[in-house]
C-alpha cells in the first residue's frame, strides 16, 4: 500500500518535474482554498459570538468582557501554544526575511483562536493579521510536505497571505498586492501567477460561503473639482493621524512592558480599560465594521465633536488592546480610524467653507480609510485596491491615488518605517530578498575565512621573518604570543618595506617591535555586513578573525565579493 507521499513523488516526477511553475500554481490553488476556509471560519465565528454578546453590552459589568477575552487570548498563546504575543504580520515577514518562509504547524490555528478570544469579547483589533498568519503557515507547511525549496516555500507563504486577505475582505486584487508589497517585498513573475491563483481561490471560497459583492456597500459618489483640494488637505490630515496612531501603539506597548504587574494581568487591565470606554462609546469595540458601513453610506448620526473624540478613543483602545497583550491586527482599526478621520475632515471643511462644491461625507470616509492605511502600513498600492474592492468605490480611484501617495510619502518622511517593519528593523531582522543585507546574512564567516595563514612568534628576529616571506606569497602574518598563544597583532609586508630593503635591520629588530597592534579584528559573533563596514571604514582589504584571543584565520574582501556574486545569482535565479 503506497503512502500519500509516495503517490505524490510519482505524480511529481511524471507531470511537474520539468517545470516547477506547475507545482507552484497547483499548490497555490490548494493553499488559497485552505487559507480562505480559515478566514471564513474566523469571520463567521466572530459574527456569531458578537451577535450573541450584543444584549449583554448594556450591563455595567460588561466592561470586564474584553479583559477576560484578552487574558484568555494571552494565556492560550503563552501557556498552551508557547508563542509570544504579536500582531502576526511581522512574524510572517521575519519568517520570509530570515528563515526561508519556515512557519510552525501550530501557527495555522494559534492566532485564529487567540484573536477570536480578543475580538469576540470586544477588544479593538482586526481579524486580518491572524488569518494572514494562518494562511502563511498553511502555505509554509504544505511546501514542507511537498519538499519544496526555500524560494518555492516563500512563494506559497505569499499564496497563503493572498488567499487569506482575499477571503476575509472579498478582495482578490488587494490580497495579491498585499502579499507582494508587504510580505514578499519583490515583484517576480514566478511569484505573481501562483499568488494570483491563490487570491482568486480564497475569494471564491469566501463568496461561495458568504455571498457578498462588497464589504461596505454604498451608492455611487459624484466628485467635483473642489474635491482635489479637499483630498490634498485630507491626505495631510491622514498622514498626521497615521503617525499619531503608530506612535501611540508603540508608546502604549512600551508602557505595558514597564508596568510592574504579572504578564497575564496586563491584557486584563488593557481589556477592562477598553471595555470601560466602550460602555460610553460602543463603536470603538471589536473590529468596528458596522460604524464603517454607516459612515461610508452617509448615515452616521454623530456630531463633529463626538466623531473627533471617537477618533482618538479608537486610537487609544486599539493601542490598549494590542499593546497590553491582546491578539489581532491593525487592518480593521485602520479602516475605522480612517473613516472617522474622513468624516471629521469633511465636517470641518463644510463648517469653514459651507458653500464648497464637494462630494458627500461618505466619500471622504472612503478616502480617509485609504490615507490611514497608506500612512500606517506605508503600502499605497494595497490601500488603494483594498478600499476600492471592499467599497466598490472605483469611481474614486484617482482621488484614492492622490490621498494614498501623499499620505504614505509624508508618513515616511516623519516615520521612515511602517508599523509592520519598525521592530524588525530595530532588531536588525528585516532583510528583503535580493538586498545586500539579506545576501550577506545567508553567508557565514566559516564560508569566508581562510585558515591557511602562517602564524609567527612575537620574539622572532626579523632575519628569520625575511626567510619566511621569501618562500610565501602572503602579505599578512599573524603574530602570536610565545607564552599564551594569544593573538598579539599583524605584520603586513607592505608596511615593513623600509626594514626589508635594509639588511642592517635584519638582526636588530624583532617582530613585536614592528607589528600592527591596532589592526581591527572580527569575531565569529560579527555578521558579514558589519565586517564589510569595518573594512570600508578602515580601508582594509583583509581582516583577522580572533576568537577568544586566538587567531582563527583571515577574511579578504575579494573572497566576500566572490561569494556575494554567487549567492546573488542563486537568489535571483527564478528557475
Amino acid at each position: 500500500m503506497r503512502t500519500i507521499k509516495q503517490l505524490y513523488n510519482i505524480f511529481y516526477a511524471k507531470f511537474f518535474l520539468f517545470d516547477d511553475r506547475l507545482v507552484l500554481m497547483t499548490a497555490g490553488a490548494i493553499v488559497g482554498i485552505f487559507a480562505g476556509l480559515a478566514a471564513v471560519a474566523l469571520r463567521l465565528s466572530l459574527a456569531s459570538v458578537l451577535e450573541y454578546l450584543a444584549p449583554y453590552r448594556q450591563y455595567a459589568w460588561a466592561f470586564i468582557l474584553p479583559g477576560i477575552g484578552a487574558m484568555l487570548s494571552f494565556l492560550f498563546l503563552d501557556k498552551v501554544m508557547r508563542e509570544g504575543a504579536g500582531h502576526g504580520v511581522p512574524e510572517v515577514i521575519y519568517a520570509v526575511s530570515r528563515r526561508g518562509g519556515l512557519l510552525r504547524l501550530r501557527s495555522t490555528f494559534s492566532r485564529l483562536i487567540s484573536s477570536f478570544l480578543t475580538i469576540a469579547s470586544g477588544g479593538s483589533a482586526g481579524p486580518e493579521a491572524p488569518v494572514v498568519m494562518s494562511g502563511s503557515a498553511i502555505g509554509s507547511n504544505i511546501a514542507k510536505f511537498l519538499d519544496l525549496n526555500d524560494r518555492q516555500r516563500m512563494t506559497l507563504v505569499g499564496c497563503g497571505t493572498a488567499g487569506a486577505i482575499a477571503s476575509i475582505f472579498h478582495a482578490p486584487v488587494a490580497g495579491l498586492i498585499f502579499s507582494v508589497e508587504i510580505i514578499l517585498g519583490e515583484w517576480k513573475f514566478v511569484n505573481i501567477i501562483p499568488i494570483t491563483i491563490a487570491a482568486v481561490a480564497g475569494a471564491q471560497i469566501s463568496e461561495a460561503i458568504i455571498p457578498a459583492k462588497e464589504l461596505f456597500q454604498h451608492h455611487p459618489f459624484s466628485f467635483f473639482t473642489g474635491d482635489i483640494l479637499g483630498s490634498i488637505g485630507l491626505a495631510l490630515f491622514t498622514a498626521l493621524i497615521s503617525v499619531i496612531f503608530t506612535w501611540t501603539l508603540r508608546k502604549v506597548g512600551a508602557l505595558a512592558k514597564r508596568t510592574p504587574v504579572s504578564p497575564w494581568l496586563r491584557p486584563m487591565i488593557g481589556g477592562c480599560t477598553v471595555g470601560t470606554i466602550g460602555i460610553f462609546m460602543p463603536m470603538v469595540l471589536s473590529e468596528g465594521y458596522h460604524p464603517i458601513m454607516e459612515m461610508v453610506s452617509g448615515t452616521f448620526p454623530m456630531t463633529f465633536w463626538l466623531v473627533f473624540i471617537g477618533l482618538f478613543l479608537k486610537i487609544f483602545v486599539t493601542s490598549m488592546t494590542l499593546g497590553w497583550g491582546g491578539s489581532g491586527g491593525i487592518f480593521a482599526p485602520c479602516l475605522v480610524i480612517g473613516s472617522l478621520t474622513g468624516v471629521v475632515f469633511h465636517k470641518a471643511m463644510i463648517f469653514v467653507f459651507p458653500n464648497a462644491a464637494v462630494t458627500s461625507e461618505g466619500a471622504y470616509a472612503l478616502l480617509g480609510m485609504t490615507g490611514i492605511m497608506a500612512g500606517v502600513m506605508q503600502a499605497p498600492l494595497t490601500s488603494i485596491f483594498l478600499i476600492a474592492e471592499i467599497t466598490g468605490g472605483y469611481e474614486a480611484v484617482l482621488l484614492l491615488l492622490l490621498v494614498s501617495s501623499i499620505s504614505s510619502t509624508l508618513s515616511y518622511i516623519i516615520e521612515p518605517s511602517s508599523f509592520y517593519f519598525k521592530d524588525l528593523i530595530e532588531r536588525g531582522e528585516f532583510m528583503r530578498p535580493g538586498t545586500d543585507a539579506r545576501i550577506l546574512s545567508d553567508l557565514s564567516l566559516n564560508e569566508i575565512i581562510d585558515t591557511s595563514y602562517t602564524p609567527v612568534s612575537e620574539n622572532m628576529v626579523f632575519r628569520a621573518f625575511i626567510d619566511i616571506i621569501r618562500n610565501s606569497d602572503r602579505d599578512h602574518y599573524p603574530v602570536i604570543s610565545d607564552e599564551t598563544g594569544n593573538y598579539m597583532g599583524m605584520v603586513r609586508v607592505s608596511s615593513i618595506r623600509k626594514y626589508a630593503l635594509d639588511p642592517a635591520f635584519y638582526d636588530m629588530i624583532f617582530l613585536n617591535q614592528i607589528m600592527d597592534r591596532d589592526m581591527v579584528t572580527a569575531s565569529f559573533d560579527d555578521n558579514l555586513h558589519d565586517v564589510l563596514e569595518f573594512m570600508e571604514t578602515f580601508n582594509l582589504d583583509h581582516i583577522p578573525v580572533v576568537d577568544h584571543h586566538r587567531f582563527s584565520g583571515m577574511i579578504s574582501k575579494a573572497r566576500i565579493l566572490d561569494l556575494y556574486r554567487r549567492e546573488l545569482i542563486m537568489q535571483t535565479n527564478i528557475q
